[in-house]
């Protein structure tokens, strides 16, 4: 099993490697401009750390939320007047919640009493005349009976509509009561007040519903994810994924994917992905999914957290010494070598040699010409000594604005400028990460003309980094 999970993440990062690719062909600089063209490098220790939680795999918002969540619906037909707790304190069953005003109820109690004293008072003078239209009847001759007959089912009729009046006032009266005593509203479970919306102004940790306020019951956790639409066919139900916490790379949760809620969107305004353009993620829409823990422990209410698929890279035990990717290293020639930075920002062609093979991740040792510390480039078309270089702070790769192609056409199209092969926090695509922290505002906008994400703040993904997964 463990090696089958090896060749998956062997598969997985291969093929993040070639959408790679595409994109630095394909994609290029938005701007579409014919500037200077410089080289992309990223240091061997960060090529080494893709497919091991720190590069080329998607990861995806989420917080931690409980498995049960009360809401509260506010009753259209009251009127607030306080609230009496706040978003993220701790409640227990029977915390006072909210008060409604009950200054209406009360007015409308006392004119419900009048009319009730009014209707029986009524009742009681339809009922009196009975008893006097009786007597008569029997001092009339017998052809005024009939007569007095009449008007005794008339009244006794209208009595009985009375009485159903009295009955419905009283109702009225007894619900008027029950609103009064009921004013305030208290929490029937333990736990986190997730979200008050009073008056259209919803205040929320979390992405909470339309519930006047909603309550997360204390013991199990959750977390709940988002995930776009144009990355939705990346998880699936039933997928295992490893929980990141964003504060201590060490720290790490497992989990199964339980459920992908289609049927209602995540509110937000920032869909944009890696190689998406604003039209594109203006109409773009993000959902929520459901991700079960084998345990919970070290998890805090709301903690904000990342998510990627388990293809068992946690197992992958790390090399000792240098370990590169077979398409990092030209072999095209009598000897193999890389294209490196110099340490002064200028390419060159710097022979290694190789000694181990790793048929599994496709992998060669690096036994001379190369450490961890150095930056390289992949092999493309367009290199050439003394090139320019810039050590890139996103994750992109190769040239930023290459000669095109003989015979293919620029027109109307864009020039590239380089590829992402995984971000320094280590997101690409999905919902997106950004900043070289792996913290994310939530504000995964792409920059003009390619600017790196990660400067410690706004999460603006450059334009050449690419769409992980549509």
């Amino acid at each position: 099993m463990k090696k089958k999970g090896v060749v998956i993440l062997c598969a997985a990062v291969a093929a993040a490697a070639a959408v790679g690719l595409l994109c630095w062909r394909f994609l290029g600089n938005r701007n579409g401009g014919k500037g200077d063209n410089v080289v992309y490098v990223n240091t061997v220790e960060k090529l080494m750390s893709l497919g091991s939680g720190n590069g080329m795999m998607n990861r995806f918002a989420g917080v931690v939320e409980s498995q049960e969540t009360w809401s509260v619906q506010q009753n259209q037909e009251k009127t607030v007047k306080e609230i009496l707790v706040s978003v993220g304190q701790e409640v227990t069953a029977g915390t006072p919640l909210f008060t409604y005003d009950t200054e209406k109820f009360q007015s409308d109690l006392s004119q419900a009493q009048l009319d009730l004293e009014r209707i029986n008072n009524e009742i009681s003078s339809m009922n009196s005349a009975i008893a006097d239209l009786e007597k008569e009847k029997k001092k009339a001759d017998a052809n005024s009976q009939a007569t007095y007959t009449l008007q005794i089912q008339e009244q006794q009729l209208q009595v009985r509509q009375k009485e159903f009046d009295a009955q419905s006032k009283q109702l009225e009266i007894d619900k008027l009561i029950e609103n009064i005593n009921n004013a305030t509203v208290t929490s029937e479970i333990d736990g986190v007040v997730k979200s008050i919306n009073n008056d259209n102004s919803a205040v929320s940790y979390g992405n909470g519903d339309n519930s006047f306020m909603t309550i997360m019951k204390t013991g199990d956790l959750r977390i709940k994810g988002t995930i776009n639409e144009q990355n939705m066919g990346s998880l699936i139900e039933g997928s295992q994924v490893i929980v990141h916490s964003r504060v201590n790379d060490e720290a790490t949760w497992k989990g199964t994917v339980t459920k992908i809620d289609r049927e209602n969107t995540v509110n937000n305004q920032n869909n944009m992905y890696y190689g998406g353009s604003s039209d594109a993620s203006a109409n773009s829409s993000s959902y929520p999914f459901y991700v079960d823990l084998e345990t919970s422990e070290g998890l805090m209410m709301g903690q904000h957290v990342y998510l990627e698929m388990d293809y068992g890279q946690s197992e992958v035990k790390e090399k000792e010494g240098v370990w590169l990717d077979s398409y990092l290293i030209d072999m095209t020639g009598e000897e193999p070598f890389v294209w490196a930075d110099n340490g002064k920002g200028r390419l060159e062609k710097r022979k290694v040699t190789l000694g181990d093979m790793d048929e599994v991740l496709g992998q060669y040792e690096i036994t001379e010409g190369l450490a961890k510390e150095d930056a390289i480039t992949w092999p493309e078309e367009g290199l050439e000594e003394g090139m320019e270089t810039t050590i890139s702070k996103d994750g992109m790769m190769g040239q930023s604005n290459p000669e095109p192609a003989d015979g293919e056409d620029t027109d109307g199209g864009a020039t590239d400028d380089g590829a992402v092969i995984g971000g320094e926090d280590g997101t690409s695509g999905g919902e997106v990460i950004g900043g070289e922290d792996g913290m994310s505002g939530g504000d995964d906008m792409p920059a003009e003309g390619g600017a790196a994400a990660g400067d410690g703040g706004d999460e603006q993904p450059g334009s050449g980094e690419m769409e992980d997964a549509k």
